[in-house]
């Protein structure tokens, strides 16, 4: 079976994307147990950058390494733009992340876990926005609100009660969704041009790179006592990462945003159980609410795009690996 065929297979999709959301779920609860090992404070945004850049130019290494295997011999395969490269690491690497650790040293795994899920939305608004080829349905205005709803709760949310509040940690997750929404889109139109497994190791090397050198800026770019725990833990999440990320940009790169965007809602579940079991956190009543909210939206979103391939016989428009 050819990657394209495996990828635009209904068992591709579903096996690919489930591995994905799993293992974007499990990142946001390990990184916050890997803060606690390597005593990195809540506080300190330099470390936290610094760990995160590490994590990514490991990943991006990974998957260069693997890309050349991979490559025949005797070809060259085709690169991006530089710019192009440098803008895709901007957004699905660099300020993602940069969103992504200072939230979670500010905010709860599990809450950080359930704003993740906006991802989905943001995505399908790119796509609306830089590819003409998504239509904002009533439907899908309704999910869209639907979405912001459950954001807008789990930002109130304190205990069992609600209170109007929206903190930093929950704005600059709303951020890192923005961020990573786009540079999603953006990645499956590169990837018409350059290798899924060489676009992704080059964007995240560029990136992680980024995240070192703002990491630095504190004057310390050893400030971690590492340890064969501590070592794993990373090596851990550069696969995590590594392996996330080429799955969801080859998924993504055959298929349409809309066919396969609510499989992104498994992520908030992964990310409350796993928050749940490896951190102690107690989901509150309003937290429950805000995750079906946010899973809700995604779903109807999604929905009523597959109702509309099937009725009017459209798939999507295969690439050439």
């Amino acid at each position: 079976m050819t990657t394209e065929r495996w990828f635009t297979s209904t068992t591709g999709i579903i096996v690919s994307s489930v591995a994905a959301t799993i293992l974007w779920g499990s990142a946001l609860p390990f990184i916050k147990l890997s803060y606690h090992h390597l005593g990195i404070a809540s506080n300190d945004l330099f470390a936290q950058w610094l760990f995160a850049g590490y994590r990514f130019v490991l990943a991006g290494l990974l998957l260069m390494v693997l890309a050349r295997l991979l490559q025949r011999k005797g070809t060259k395969p085709n690169r991006v733009r530089v710019s192009s490269l440098l803008v895709l690491a901007l957004l699905q690497t660099f300020l993602q992340y940069v969103f992504v650790y200072a939230a979670l040293g500010q905010g709860s795994g599990m809450t950080m876990s359930i704003i993740a899920g906006s991802v989905s939305l943001f995505q399908l608004l790119a796509v609306r926005w830089m590819m003409k080829t998504e239509q904002l349905s009533l439907r899908k205005w309704m999910g869209l609100l639907l979405g912001f709803g459950g954001i807008a709760v789990m930002g109130m949310a304190s205990g069992n009660q609600l209170h109007v509040t929206f903190g930093i940690a929950e704005l600059l997750m709303l951020l890192s969704a923005l961020s990573g929404g786009v540079g999603n889109v953006l990645a499956r139109r590169e990837a018409a041009i350059e290798p899924v497994i060489s676009l992704t190791g080059r964007q995240m090397f560029w990136g992680g790179l980024g995240l070192v050198m703002i990491g630095c800026a504190s004057g310390h770019p050893f400030p971690f006592a590492w340890d064969g725990v501590g070592l794993l833990m990373l090596l851990y999440l550069a696969l995590l990462s590594a392996g996330a990320f080429a799955l969801w940009n080859t998924v993504m790169k055959y298929n349409e945003v809309g066919r396969v965007s609510m499989y992104l809602f498994l992520t908030p579940p992964f990310g409350v159980i796993l928050s749940a079991v490896w951190l102690g956190e107690r989901a509150s009543i309003w937290s429950l609410v805000a995750l079906v909210l946010v899973t809700a939206s995604i779903v109807l979103v999604n929905r009523g795009r597959r109702a509309g391939q099937v009725a009017s016989g459209n798939t999507p428009a295969r690439k050439q690996a």
